[in-house]
């Protein structure tokens, strides 16, 4: 059982999984975006999207408000306190203003080119393959 405000065991990235909170990874910053505005229920906020990864894969990361562009392509950084979500199939880092991020001298974390091209993936619990659709309150024809 973890104490009152630790932080979960760091996780490879390739074993990310949709929904979870409170997660810790360590990463190579392989692109880094630069803030933007963007348009959402709760009106304007910012964001970049950045890439991380390890010798296990790569996630696209979400910074949120002040932790928008504060990655830098190249560096190995350690993540603490994020959340994951998924989008068409991929799951999805994201850092808020809850979220820790420091630089980190990890040697465990290969080179860019050496990080392998696998993302983790969110199994679509509404999958509808081989099932046919009607308009809702129709019934099939008697023919």
């Amino acid at each position: 059982m973890s104490k009152p405000g630790s932080f979960s065991k760091e996780k490879k990235i390739i074993n990310l999984k949709e929904g979870e909170q409170n997660v810790t990874v360590v990463g190579r910053v392989l692109d880094a975006g630069e803030p933007k505005v963007i348009s959402t229920k709760r009106g304007p906020r910012t964001i970049s999207e950045a890439l991380i990864g390890d010798d296990s894969g790569r996630v696209k990361v979400t910074l949120w408000g002040e932790k928008a562009g504060s990655l830098e392509e190249g560096k190995v950084v350690r993540i603490e306190n994020a959340w994951t979500t998924s989008f068409k199939g991929k799951v999805q880092l994201n850092v808020g203003s809850k979220s820790k991020v420091e630089e980190t001298e990890d040697s465990s974390i290969p080179p860019k080119e050496d990080i392998p091209d696998r993302e983790p993936t969110a199994p679509s619990p509404h999958s509808r393959e081989g099932q046919r659709f009607r308009k809702p309150g129709r019934r099939p024809r008697p023919w």
